[in-house]
C-alpha cells in the first residue's frame, strides 16, 4: 500500500512539474516578446492612424505573427514533453495500475485540450480576428487575439461565447488577453 502512494505521488508530482513548464513556458514568451522591443522601433497602434507605412505595418504584423507562432510551438513542445513523460509512467514496469490509469487518462486530458485549443482559434479566426492562441488548464482557459481594431466588449463576448461553446468552462473561467 505504501508503494502505491508512492508512486501516485511520483505521477502527481510530474504532473505538477509538467503544467508548471507549461505555463512558464507561456509566461516567458510573453515576456520575451515584450523584452525583444527595440529602443526607437515603431510599432502600429492603429490601421487609421495617418503617416503609418506600409513598412511599419508589416513589421508590427510580423512581429505579432511571431508571437502566435512561437507561444504554439512552445505549447506544442511543452505538452509533447509531457506525453513522454506520461507515456513512460504507463509503459513503466514498475508501475501499478492506478499508475498507470492515471497517466492514460492524463493522456486523453491532454489530447482533448489540444483538439480543442485547435477549434478555439480555428473558430475566432474564422470570425475575423488577425491570430489567436489558446492555453486551455484544469481550472482556466486563455485566448490571446490579435486584432487591427483593438478588442472591446462586444469583441471579447464573441470569443466567450466561442469558448463556453467548445469547452466546459464557465464565463469566469475564461480569460482573454489583446496581443500586444
Amino acid at each position: 500500500m505504501k508503494q502505491v502512494w508512492k508512486r501516485r505521488a511520483v505521477v502527481g508530482s510530474v504532473l505538477l512539474l509538467v503544467c508548471m513548464a507549461v505555463y512558464l513556458n507561456w509566461r516567458y514568451t510573453g515576456r520575451a516578446q515584450e523584452s525583444s522591443k527595440v529602443l526607437g522601433q515603431s510599432q502600429l497602434v492603429s490601421s487609421q492612424e495617418s503617416g503609418t507605412s506600409a513598412g511599419e505595418t508589416a513589421a508590427s504584423a510580423a512581429g505579432s505573427s511571431d508571437y502566435f507562432a512561437t507561444a504554439r510551438l512552445n505549447r506544442k513542445q511543452a505538452r509533447d514533453n509531457a506525453i513522454g513523460m506520461l507515456d513512460e509512467a504507463k509503459t513503466d514496469a514498475n508501475a501499478d495500475a492506478a499508475a498507470k490509469n492515471k497517466a492514460a487518462e492524463t493522456l486523453q486530458v491532454l489530447a482533448a485540450y489540444t483538439v480543442s485549443e485547435a477549434q478555439i482559434e480555428n473558430l475566432v479566426t474564422a470570425k475575423g480576428y488577425i491570430d489567436c492562441v489558446a492555453f486551455m488548464g484544469d481550472d482556466s482557459v486563455s485566448v490571446v487575439v490579435d486584432d487591427a481594431d483593438g478588442l472591446d466588449a462586444q469583441d471579447v463576448a464573441k470569443i466567450k461565447d466561442i469558448v463556453i461553446g467548445e469547452t466546459n468552462y464557465r464565463a469566469d473561467q475564461i480569460k482573454i488577453m489583446e496581443a500586444n
